[in-house]
């Protein structure tokens, strides 16, 4: 009875005696200390903020493993070290080398004071006293085995004999590049830095997550300390207890003890130190937020010591998570500085381009131009290779949208390219930079220089150098609504004194009266105005010394009268205009020079009968225009050589054609033709090329066997419904030489159409000059040659 009484008593006593800090305290530490600990990793958990702290950790550690990383960190120490004495170190090294029998880079040695950082650079060796207890990196095995690896990738094979005397690095020494695939993973982690750079320097999210954290839990420690500090003298070992058993115990008070007591006193104290001391901590962090911009991340340790000038200073949550990582180990910030270096990245992509486009790869790319000519092309590349100046046979260099091309002073290298006759350059979209060697190359020797660029301010300034260049052909816009812009003049073009040939070809609207400056030199003008309207040609006036001029797409209605003053012009190219008339030809009778005039793609009705004026005309081409009928006076030009008439109207065509006798080459396909006059074939004995497709032909002459000199004889798209066998006369055109439906050759005889149908002579074909020379050559192109010269417009 006695003992089931004394238990009732504890129990109640335990209840009602007992404070209620004795009883619950262990659940109230519990839950206090679950909150901070919750407070605490917030920031880890929260989904705005531990997306990117996540990524930042998978990237620092993979520019930890990163090979390029102990290569562009070793490189830079390379560059510090010949600046500066020797190491104790670097002494040891040395020794080694000294003693092996194949002297090693000492690259290949791994410092025991970098193995947690990865890399093998002497620079990154921490300099103050600390260092040595700095906790290790995220993965110290992995980048310590990185190291190692990435160290003897390092390994460098010089001459077999020891050398006693200290070989200082510097920046030209040579050192193996990465293979393919690490190289690829080095590009891949520029952009993903890149792309992580843009993305958290946008917001500071994870700076305000932490503050706000942070501040949380030192309020939370002022609150635990200031309401448990005063139930500290609540927690004692003796307690009156008052039960109210009087009548079942004969007691009425009871002096209960709590057996727990002494022990709870103590761990509250310990408690209260603990929480004391992360308040302090949490003090000390709010300090250390509010002393130091956090959003602000400068690398001025690397500037100081003159390496990596160029890495960028960092702000906003990249900044933060920086500076977080400086406390665990500042050597990680290294890391990442690699892959914010522009130079270091720079540096990646030339030896990616070199291991790429190797000189088997670009020779493998050449090809021949219809000039029979090697050239070679290269398209959206990030630099020139330098396998590049070692093709010394290449002719035409073309570069086309290459953000950094630099022409280096190998280019002395490349011989054939810089020949007086063949040597040409392109640039397409490519403000290419030149080293003062390489200049002096290419104004000694470049000779065709084609540049394509869309501002007249994206042509280098270098061009205007070249004194020895002789055609220069440029492509976009120079000028603006009022003539040439401010930004450029053709008389920057003073000191180009060899300047033979100007092409532009742009949508201009006067002729550029600065021409004059240059007129000394110039002997060939062509713009190509793009179908836009040439207004004022007043310009042409001061370019007295042409001899060939070329106006194309510039919606002439009419000769201009600016071309009375060029009396030494030989040839006038008036291609795609929309002249409708030309009576001003008899102006053209003071052009005594003028051998070659050339007005296809036009509007033209009618030739004058003042084109007789022009007695000197070797070369006439009135090609698809509106032509019905030919003057007689057409046919007292006795020094014509080639007349061009395709594509017009033509239904006769007169019998005063036999006066040409010095005729090579008759184009009159494409016109409405029903028969050819006889004195054609009797009297132009000379003729070597006659196109005659696309009429409407019933029968041929039988006098075409006269022109033994025929080479070229173009039937097709006729009427015909048989082929004279006088053809058999015409040796000329074997092989090739007969165009002609297959079901006319039937038509001949079998001796006839064997000896048309045999290969031409090899000697034969050697010894004749070409039937259709580059310059005169008929008016429709083949869809090859206009392929060719818009090959780099139609892949821009």
């Amino acid at each position: 009875m006695d003992y089931q009484q004394y238990i009732y008593v504890s129990q109640v006593c335990y209840h009602e005696a007992l404070p209620w800090f004795s009883r619950f305290f262990p659940y109230v530490a519990l839950l206090q200390s679950l909150v901070l600990l919750a407070s605490g990793c917030f920031w880890f958990h929260f989904p705005l903020t531990s997306s990117r702290i996540e990524h930042f950790l998978t990237i620092l550690g993979k520019c930890c493993e990163s090979p390029w990383t102990s290569r562009a960190l070793s490189h830079t120490a390379r560059l510090d070290s010949g600046q500066c004495r020797p190491t104790e170190e670097e002494k040891e090294e040395e020794r080694l080398q000294v003693h092996l029998p194949h002297p090693v880079h000492p690259a290949s040695f791994t410092r025991q004071s970098s193995l947690d950082s990865g890399t093998d650079s002497p620079l990154l060796v921490r300099s103050d006293s600390a260092s040595t207890a700095a906790p290790p990196s995220p993965c110290p095995s992995m980048l310590s085995r990185t190291s190692s690896l990435s160290s003897l990738s390092f390994i460098e094979t010089v001459s077999p004999q020891p050398q006693l005397s200290r070989v200082i690095p510097d920046a030209t020494r040579p050192t193996a590049s990465l293979d393919r695939s690490d190289g690829e993973q080095a590009r891949a982690l520029f952009e993903r830095v890149r792309r992580f750079r843009a993305h958290c320097e946008s917001s500071d999210i994870i700076y305000k997550v932490y503050l706000a954290q942070t501040i949380f839990k030192v309020l939370k420690v002022v609150l635990i300390v200031s309401y448990t500090t005063p139930l500290l003298g609540s927690i004692s070992f003796n307690h009156i207890c008052q039960p109210l058993t009087h009548a079942l115990t004969g007691y009425q008070a009871f002096e209960c003890t709590h057996a727990l007591a002494s022990v709870l006193h103590k761990l509250l104290v310990v408690y209260l130190c603990l929480v004391g001391l992360f308040g302090l901590l949490g003090l000390y962090t709010l300090s250390w937020i509010w002393h130091k911009s956090l959003r602000k991340y400068s690398f001025q340790c690397l500037h100081e010591t003159g390496s990596m000038l160029d890495v960028p200073d960092l702000c906003n949550d990249l900044a933060f998570l920086l500076h977080m990582a400086d406390q665990y180990d500042p050597l990680l910030a290294h890391r990442l500085s690699v892959f914010l270096s522009p130079v270091s990245e720079t540096r990646l992509l030339e030896e990616n381009l070199e291991r790429r486009w190797g000189v088997e790869r670009l020779r493998g790319m050449t090809t021949f131009d219809p000039q029979g000519r090697t050239q070679l092309q290269l398209v959206a590349l990030s630099s020139l290779p330098p396998a590049l100046f070692t093709l010394s046979q290449l002719e035409v260099l073309k570069l086309e949208l290459i953000t950094d091309a630099k022409l280096s002073a190998q280019i002395s290298n490349m011989t054939s390219l810089r020949q007086v006759d063949p040597g040409t350059l392109h640039l397409y979209h490519c403000t290419a930079a030149v080293e003062p060697g390489a200049l002096l190359c290419l104004q000694e020797r470049l000779e065709v220089l084609h540049l394509t660029f869309i501002q007249a301010t994206d042509i280098p300034g270098w061009v205007y150098s070249l004194r020895g260049l002789q055609e220069l052909h440029m492509t976009g816009h120079l000028g603006c609504e009022g003539g040439v812009g401010r930004g450029w003049a053709v008389g920057n073009l003073r000191q180009l004194r060899h300047l033979r040939l100007l092409s532009l070809r742009d949508s201009l609207q006067r002729i550029p009266a600065e021409l004059g400056e240059v007129a000394g030199s110039l002997m060939r003008l062509e713009i190509h105005n793009e179908g836009a309207r040439l207004l004022v040609l007043t310009g042409l006036r001061r370019v007295v010394g042409l001899t060939e001029l070329q106006l194309q797409g510039c919606q002439l209605e009419r000769l201009p009268s600016a071309l009375l003053a060029l009396t030494g012009l030989r040839s006038l190219d008036l291609q795609h205009n929309c002249l409708r008339t030309l009576e001003e030809l008899l102006s053209l009778q003071h052009l005594r020079r003028l051998s070659s005039l050339r007005l296809a793609h036009n509007r033209v009705l009618a030739l004058p009968s003042s084109v007789g004026v022009l007695r000197r005309l070797e070369l006439l081409d009135l090609a698809h225009n509106e032509l019905q009928s030919l003057p007689p006076a057409l046919f007292t030009l006795h020094r014509l050589r080639r007349l061009y008439l395709a594509g017009n109207l033509l239904e006769v065509l007169p019998a005063e054609v036999g006066a040409l006798a010095l005729l090579l080459e008759l184009d009159l396909s494409g016109n409405r033709l029903e028969s050819l006059p006889a004195e054609l074939c009797t009297n132009c004995l000379e003729l070597r090329n006659l196109n005659v497709s696309y009429n409407s032909l019933g029968s041929l002459p039988p006098d075409l066997g006269s022109l033994s000199q025929l080479s070229l004889l173009d039937l097709r798209g006729n009427s015909l419904e048989q082929l004279p066998a006088e053809l058999g006369c015409c040796t000329g055109l074997r092989g090739s030489g007969l165009l002609v439906e297959n079901w006319l050759l039937h038509s001949l005889p079998r001796q006839v159409r064997d000896l048309l149908t045999q290969p031409r002579p090899s000697s034969t074909s050697s010894s004749e000059p070409p039937s259709r020379p580059e310059s005169d050559s008929f008016p429709t192109f083949s869809t090859s040659h206009w392929s060719f010269l818009l090959a780099a417009e139609s892949r821009i």
